[in-house]
């Protein structure tokens, strides 16, 4: 059964990897459409688009954003190794916003591209859904504020939900030290989700943990703006 899975959720990728409807809508120039995982990937991270430096890289959370979601992963115990799913609300890089950071997708942009993120989470059947950032949580959580919804973690139908903000640093909303401390509070639910995914013994998902207690005492990279403020 996962070897068949494992084939239908290739074939989804590349489909995927095929797909044109932004180009052919008008939205996009190009479109370079950008996912990965295997089927045997029980947590799912659910980001907004892919940056400029997956075009280069074709894959998922490669740039600065990517390496600072890498740490605060390793910081809930899961590692390089084991690095969740990969994908995103829409698949294409947008280009940039007219201030700073990427432009966000539209409303038609995701709704051309969400039948393929439905496809990918009922063939993966992941436990654990990182939302991450609000993209995400709007589409799963609800449309709340970044404040009422990191930190928290919620079940439905058998399914938990973690939203998390974006890693980008373009963002600065992580520089409020009452956000820091939600994110913290984030990565401990993907901490204890995680190690009752590896108790179940179906097969790894973190790395042994290096500290005996869940706490988490690491510090918040902050954003660095071009006049070098963080």
């Amino acid at each position: 059964m996962t070897i068949d899975r494992a084939s239908s959720l290739k074939r989804l990728h590349a489909r995927i990897r095929a797909c044109r409807k932004c180009v052919d809508a008008g939205f996009l120039e190009r479109a370079r459409p950008i996912v990965a995982g295997s089927i045997r990937d029980r947590i799912a991270i659910v980001g907004q688009a892919p940056g400029a430096v997956e075009l280069t890289t074709g894959q998922p959370f490669s740039g600065r954003a990517g390496a600072e979601l890498r740490r605060w992963l390793s910081e809930a115990g899961i590692d390089e190794d084991h690095l969740p799913y990969r994908t995103a609300i829409t698949k294409c890089f947008p280009g940039k916003s007219t201030g700073s950071g990427d432009r966000r997708p539209s409303p038609a942009e995701i709704a051309l591209c969400g039948p393929w993120l439905d496809q990918e989470l009922a063939l993966l059947q992941p436990r654990v859904i990182l939302l991450l950032g609000g993209l995400a949580i709007d589409r799963f959580w609800g449309k709340v504020s970044l404040e009422d919804a990191v930190g928290r973690s919620r079940m439905k139908d058998g399914l938990m939900f973690i939203p998390l903000p974006h890693p980008s640093g373009a963002s600065r909303w992580l520089n409020d030290p009452a956000h820091r401390e939600l994110l913290r509070k984030g990565l401990a639910h993907v901490r204890r989700a995680a190690r009752a995914l590896d108790r179940e013994g179906t097969g790894p998902t973190m790395r042994v943990p290096r500290r005996k207690s869940a706490a988490l005492p690491f510090t918040v990279a902050l954003p660095k703006f071009a006049d070098g403020r963080r």
